[in-house]
């Protein structure tokens, strides 16, 4: 009745009963004290003399850098004597490069050679599971397949290779059992890191004159065009199909192993340096090269700014001219900034190591630098007077040839 009396009113003036007016007021006054005791409550007004501190936006912190460590080593060719090395078995062989392969956090090494079952050796380019086992124990992670040997036995021969590496518990690079299994790959694989997504790619100048089979074009990553003859004209079409795969998949890091150059020679041909030019060009970051057999000059590429070892040097093998009895473990610092979020190479490193036959003719690979010391310290197991000054000596050359 009141709500009647009070649409009558409004009609009659226009005028609020008085009652109508303090309850609106009050009303009023009660929301703008809630304001005022949120606003103080949630720091957005302060009273004098509260000693309530003012609130200001929370700073964004950057995040922190992610660091990882990438090892390679250069050429493992099976022959005769290295598969007769491991006739025990090999974990004897890697035993004091292990702290070296193991420690990085993702290595690899150039496997020339074939996982062909039997006969074994230098003949057929075979060589036992039990190395692949070996190496895998030992640290290794991925095997560059791309090099002279990738056919030696054929394209079931590398098909063999390819799932022996895998059985293994590792990873092949730059070869393929068949043009399906390239199609699926696309030439490159990508391994995440912590957090950091590395894209890795091999390619081979040739493989000792032989050439792919109609149908199997696809089944090795080249370099040349001419990969079976003269290494004149570079297979720019097939490097950069495999480049502009990976960029599509976005990685922070791309690097590219390459067995290139000439065996025994320390020239940088023209075609190497418009590989160079053409790679940097589609993004690769980093080149790494095996195949001369020497150790040879590492660092920053002045025009393109991409880092570039030439080559590692025989990583295991039983090459006797000079310079192959020794090589280097490379360790890439790779580190994603927090702040920007940009990847680069931060630092790098090199382990000299040593192919070392003691008196019993029993292999092994000795770090250089540690093997010294206990020859220094006249520990049990030193090695003999000859080895170590020619590993003083390999020392020497060592830094003479990664600096250039």
């Amino acid at each position: 009745m009141a709500f009647q009396s009070g649409q009558r009113n409004q009609r009659r003036g226009g005028r609020m009963p008085t009652g109508a007016k303090w309850g609106i007021a009050a009303g009023v006054v009660v929301l703008l004290c809630g304001l005022l005791a949120a606003s103080i409550r949630l720091g957005w007004l302060k009273l004098p003399g509260s000693g309530q501190p003012e609130t200001t936006p929370p700073t964004v912190q950057p995040s922190e850098d992610r660091v990882i460590h990438l090892v390679a080593g250069g050429d493992l060719t099976v022959t005769d004597r290295v598969v007769a090395s491991g006739a025990s078995g090999y974990s004897d062989v890697f035993l004091d490069v292990v702290p070296v392969l193991s420690g990085g956090d993702l290595t690899v090494l150039n496997f020339e050679g074939n996982l062909y079952g039997e006969p074994y050796g230098t003949l057929h380019c075979s060589a036992p599971q039990t190395l692949a086992e070996a190496l895998r124990n030992a640290g290794v992670d991925i095997l560059q397949t791309a090099n002279s040997k990738s056919i030696a036995n054929g394209i079931l021969g590398l098909g063999a290779t390819v799932d022996g590496i895998r059985a293994a518990g590792m990873q092949s690079l730059g070869t393929y059992a068949d043009s399906g299994e390239f199609e699926r790959w696309q030439g490159f694989v990508i391994r995440e890191v912590n957090g950091i997504r590395i894209a890795l790619t091999a390619f081979t100048k040739g493989m000792d004159g032989s050439g792919l089979p109609a149908g199997s074009e696809d089944c090795v990553n080249l370099l040349y065009q001419d990969y079976s003859s003269t290494y004149q004209k570079v297979d720019e079409a097939g490097i950069t199909r495999v480049l502009k795969a990976i960029a599509a998949e976005k990685p922070d890091f791309t690097i590219a192993f390459l067995h290139w150059g000439s065996e025994f020679n320390d020239q940088i041909s023209t075609t190497q340096k418009k590989i160079i030019k053409l790679m940097g060009e589609q993004g690769v970051d980093a080149i790494i090269g095996t195949h001369p057999h020497y150790v040879q000059k590492m660092g920053f590429d002045e025009e393109t700014g991409m880092f570039i070892a030439y080559s590692l040097g025989d990583f295991f093998g039983d090459g006797d001219k000079a310079g192959t009895d020794y090589s280097v473990l490379l360790d890439l610092e790779i580190t994603r900034s927090g702040t920007t979020g940009k990847t680069a190479i931060t630092g790098y490193d090199y382990t000299p190591i040593y192919r070392y036959e003691d008196p019993e003719g029993a292999v092994r690979l000795l770090r250089i630098r540690e093997a010294m010391a206990a020859y220094e310290s006249n520990c049990i197991e030193r090695v003999t007077d000859t080895v170590y000054e020619n590993m003083k000596a390999a020392l020497t050359r060592i830094q003479g040839r990664v600096e250039g």
